[in-house]
């Protein structure tokens, strides 16, 4: 498309410059032959012979000297009958002047140049008349260059413009190619259509997501925050266009280090606006060239949000298959019992499953009037019994006051946790001895849970690194992440945790949360000591 405008431009250009020169060139032979008329109309021999009806013949003489001294096409000299005195062609001598172009010249006296067909074709001519001693018109001078000639003598006329034309043609095509190329490195080889469509694509695509997403240059400035950045961060979207330094805009965000060290970085807590961040941050490289660096970030509690949704739907769904697994057993205890006609005893088995699953459905319904925490507390009950571990429920415990502010999501992790720990806990034991126990109530300021187990136990001088990230309180092969996650709970929750000896033999863990705002609660071992005095 480029090059087609540059040839139409030159094409145009050609056009506006040989215009001009023809003109020129027409106007610059129109006055020499004018001039070489008046010339030979004041030539006294002229007037002389002219008055004489030239009887001698001088005025061809003349004329066809000048003529070929000059280059002209014709020099005719004619009488004021409009009959020719020369000619280039002798015949037509006598014979009157072909044209119809001498009425200005020999009625007005008038000299000018004029385009004509005469005998020997169309011709550029000047005309002027020949005055006697007396100044009274008695002919004519016309001196002519035939049409072809004009067209012949304005080519060479036109080689310079012409040199110079294709010149700037040939460095416009190169230029453009250059250009083009250029271009289509820098846009990736895409064309201004597919670039607006991936500009509009990418607008609307940054205002879809949720994540807020920064984009800056090498130099560390902001080129690009949407929406979501913008509210996550609390920015003034003013200011950043104010003040585009990622330091002032995002300070403590990783950027200005990633265009550093050129690394990416992936799932890194940051502190903004007084929330905790995720941030993912890439380096832009093409060609092994930096060009900025993009990060995307979304609030902490909202990933932790979603992953603790996704562990209750994991919870529930390993309730439903605990059960199902649970129950396809019993069911094939059934029927094998009526099938040898043991009806007593089948009829005793399902009386004693069904007492027993209803009694702790009922005992939940009534002591914990909260969907979310009963339902974990009934998937670790038939977890515990795919287990084979006696898992038990203080039924004075009672769980029906808990304020709106408490999360009850992270009183899922925090149970959840540390009742799986305690189940894995007892699992080297023989089955006679797997116990785990539970008891939690809500009297008084502060909410209290106490989960002990009959394992082996945590050392006290471990008590408080079970609780980092990567450690774990049942040996080297564990994970170390189920405390980790309670902790961090708690903290939230501005709970407390304490690790005491169990009277079952293993660990037991005391759980408080405050039940207002802002008051930290501190667990203590009074309350597990008294509950088993």
């Amino acid at each position: 498309m480029v090059l087609v405008l540059l040839l139409l431009q030159l094409a145009a250009s050609w056009l506006v410059i040989t215009g001009p020169v023809t003109d020129m060139l027409k106007n610059e032979i129109g006055e020499s032959a004018l001039h070489a008329a008046k010339t030979i109309a004041q030539m006294p021999t002229i007037r002389r012979a002219l008055l004489a009806r030239d009887p001698h013949g001088t005025i061809q003489e003349i004329a066809e000297s000048i003529r070929v001294s000059i280059g002209a096409s014709y020099v005719v000299v004619g009488d004021r009958n409009g009959i020719r005195y020369s000619h280039p062609v002798k015949e037509r001598i006598g014979l009157p002047f072909v044209g119809g172009d001498t009425g200005p010249a020999l009625k007005e006296g008038k000299s000018y140049i004029s385009e004509a067909v005469g005998s020997l074709g169309p011709s550029l001519r000047g005309m002027t008349p020949i005055y006697d001693y007396n100044d009274d018109i008695i002919g004519f001078v016309s001196v002519g260059y035939l049409s072809t000639k004009v067209h012949d003598a304005i080519p060479p006329h036109l080689n310079k413009p012409f040199t110079l034309i294709a010149a700037m043609a040939a460095v416009g095509i190169l230029s453009a190619l250059f250009i083009a190329q250029h271009l289509k490195n820098i846009t990736l080889g895409l064309e201004p259509s597919e670039i607006t469509s991936l500009y509009l694509e990418r607008g609307a695509i940054l205002e879809a997501i949720r994540e807020g997403v920064v984009a800056v240059d090498p130099e560390g400035r902001v080129r690009l925050a949407n929406k979501a950045a913008v509210r996550y961060a609390g920015l003034d979207p003013a200011n950043v266009r104010k003040d585009r330094n990622i330091d002032n805009v995002l300070p403590g965000a990783g950027l200005r280090r990633a265009l550093a060290t050129g690394e990416a970085e992936y799932d890194q807590e940051r502190h903004i606006n007084d929330r905790d961040m995720i941030f993912n941050i890439v380096p832009v490289f093409r060609q092994g060239t930096l060009h900025g660096a993009v990060a995307s970030f979304r609030p902490k509690d909202e990933l932790d949000r979603l992953a603790t949704e996704l562990s209750r739907v994991q919870e529930y769904s390993e309730l439903l298959r605990v059960q199902t697994h649970e129950y396809s057993n019993k069911l094939h205890t059934i029927a094998g019992l009526i099938q040898i006609e043991a009806y007593s005893e089948a009829l005793e088995l399902v009386t004693r499953e069904s007492h027993g699953y209803e009694d702790v459905i009922r005992f939940l319904n009534e002591a914990v009037p909260h969907p979310v925490i009963a339902a974990i507390l009934l998937g670790k009950f038939n977890r515990a019994q795919e287990l084979k571990v006696d898992f038990a429920i203080d039924r004075q415990s009672t769980l029906e006051d808990v304020p709106a502010h408490i999360d009850q999501v992270k009183i899922v992790t925090i149970l959840g946790n540390l009742l799986d720990n305690a189940f894995e806990a007892v699992l080297d034991r023989d089955l006679n001895r797997r116990r785990v126990e539970l008891s939690f109530t809500d009297l008084g300021n502060d909410i209290v849970f106490e989960i002990e187990d009959s394992g082996h136990g945590i050392p006290m001088d471990r008590t408080h690194e079970v609780f980092e990230k990567g450690v774990s309180s049942k040996g080297k092969d564990r994970r170390g992440v189920g405390l980790y996650l309670v902790r961090k709970a708690l903290d939230e929750l501005d709970g407390d945790v304490l690790i005491s000896d169990s009277n079952l033999g293993g660990a037991l863990f005391t759980v408080t949360v405050p039940k207002k705002p802002g008051r930290h609660a501190t667990a203590t071992g009074e309350r597990s000591e008294a509950r088993h005095e």
